[in-house]
């Protein structure tokens, strides 16, 4: 597997996980009904954010990250990352080489830390990714997310200081 940065060729073939996973509304607070331009600006950033595709050998997108400053002014020196796999090719460690990539991206930009604004707490997967990677829970807002099958769940804030 090969991490690099996407470019505009790869949104096609991230369009149709993203918009899998965004409208089963499990794992992300983007709004269910998305349309493609906004998903498109949400993901794709320009400078100082950066958005990476891993590839297999014969180029097939299997997930992508996107990483930026969590904050302005005085606490830009705080990354966040959000992350999407391909449901289809997910149990393969994407997630996990796509965070250890974003987490080294960051210490190389010079960012102190790293925080995850939302982590749905029924997502256990990526808390137990996250906390292997050494993330923290720092505090979960109750009910904080509407999950479609769990109803109101909570809202990780996860954070790695460096």
């Amino acid at each position: 597997m090969q991490i690099r940065t996407a470019t505009e060729a790869d949104w096609p073939a991230i369009w149709p996980f993203f918009r899998r996973i965004v409208e089963a509304g499990e794992t992300y607070t983007y709004p269910r009904d998305m349309a493609e331009p906004a998903a498109r600006r949400t993901w794709m950033l320009p400078p100082p954010g950066r958005t990476v595709v891993a590839v297999d050998d014969d180029g097939t997108v299997l997930g992508s990250a996107k990483m930026n400053p969590n904050h302005m002014g005085g606490a830009s020196h705080i990354a966040g990352a959000s992350f999407m796999v391909d449901p289809d090719r997910s149990g393969k460690g994407v997630g996990r080489a796509l965070g250890a990539h974003v987490l080294e991206w960051a210490k190389g930009e010079g960012y102190r830390a790293m925080q995850f604004n939302a982590v749905v707490e029924t997502n256990t997967g990526a808390v137990a990714l996250w906390k292997s990677l050494g993330f923290e829970i720092v505090a979960t807002l109750e009910e904080g997310f509407q999950h479609p099958k769990h109803g109101y769940v909570g809202l990780h804030i996860m954070y790695q200081r460096f």
